[in-house]
């Protein structure tokens, strides 16, 4: 279905946000700033909160703001949020990161009830969270990556010397990360034999399964947004980079992702016309090869060797000043018609099988 006509009943479209994972304030943060450009007279929006700890409550609007240089909450104390009253709405907007949330399983939940949503269907979501199998179909499809090892639960514990010499083949410095978490939570880069272990089972505090991955020369982080059209043709947004300032962090973690403004989005990003070429080719492909739908964000790192790919985000961060909307204010679309975009591809999907 498609959004109603003057006097008609509006689409009532249920907003999610929170979870149980490591993003959820990020989550509630996208939450208010998508809700604030939604139209409100051409949808019917109800936002619908998951705390920390998974309990699904009643929000009301306008949400609450956070505290300043804090990230928001959803509060415990709200009325529950039955999952019954799922086939009242029309479409559902998961603004959701992370495990239980942008992993398949929320996705699964609106299949059963027959819910349209926006963004990637179950398997593309579950597969475009966690790493192992997202680097697998990306090497399937021929996509080029860094060298990286899998550390299964338990398997340091079973296997501690074949595990640690996988690693070590590597090379130093590398990145340790959770399997299935984003915004860089929980990512280490180890710079020495003795760090390894304990950055390894700092890790799997957020995840059991974690990845290894062999650190880049010179990298630099590129990203490009992909969005479905109508027809479903997917196009590719102008390439953008993410430029950190000032020397206090390592690499382009949480902090200064959410909290202390200390990088920046440069868009267009100052590189040639052939990487920009191969970017947004790369990240066409990559969107395929999970069978991604409504819209990613694909990420590389330029290295001294050459273009990799990082990874693809099914669920990107949706803040105002997140790179996904800015990528695609620069390529010409807004903020509130990349909302009306994505709704509007939602309310027109078919449900079941596609």
């Amino acid at each position: 279905m498609s959004p109603t006509t003057s006097g008609a009943r509006r689409p009532r479209i249920a907003v999610v946000f929170g979870g149980r994972s490591s993003e959820h304030g990020v989550s509630c943060q996208t939450a208010r700033n998508v809700i604030d450009v939604v139209d409100h007279e051409r949808y019917d929006v109800v936002p619908v909160g998951i705390t920390a700890d998974g309990r699904w409550v009643k929000e009301s609007l306008p949400l609450a703001p956070a505290a300043p240089g804090s990230l928001p909450s959803v509060d415990d104390s709200l009325p529950t949020f039955s999952w019954d009253e799922l086939a009242s709405f029309d479409a559902a907007l998961p603004l959701l990161h992370g495990p239980f949330g942008e992993d398949g399983t929320i996705q699964g939940l609106f299949e059963m009830a027959g819910v349209r949503y926006v963004g990637a269907g179950v398997l593309a979501s579950a597969a475009g969270m966690d790493k192992p199998f997202t680097k697998a179909l990306f090497s399937a499809g021929g996509l080029p990556q860094l060298p990286y090892v899998t550390i299964r639960p338990g398997q340091l514990e079973r296997e501690r010397e074949r595990t640690l010499a996988r690693v070590s083949a590597l090379g130093l410095p590398v990145f340790v990360k959770p399997a299935r978490a984003g915004s860089s939570s929980g990512v280490i880069m180890v710079s020495t034999e003795e760090e390894l272990e304990p950055a390894i089972a700092k890790a799997a505090d957020f995840d059991p399964k974690v990845v290894v991955e062999a650190a880049a020369r010179g990298k630099r982080e590129i990203e490009v947004g992909v969005l479905e059209q109508p027809d479903g043709s997917i196009v590719a947004s102008l390439v953008g980079e993410v430029v950190q300032s000032g020397d206090a962090h390592e690499f382009y973690d949480f902090e200064q992702k959410y909290l202390d403004g200390s990088a920046s989005n440069i868009v267009p990003a100052d590189v040639p016309a052939s990487v920009v070429d191969q970017v947004r080719t790369y990240a066409l492909q990559a969107f395929r090869a999970i069978g991604a739908e409504g819209l990613a964000r694909v990420d590389f790192f330029l290295t001294d060797d050459g273009l990799v790919i990082n990874e693809i985000n099914t669920m990107p961060g949706f803040t105002a000043t997140s790179m996904f909307p800015v990528l695609w204010e620069a390529t010409g679309v807004g903020y509130p018609e990349l909302v009306e975009h994505l709704l509007a591809l939602a309310l027109d999907r078919p449900l079941g099988l596609r």
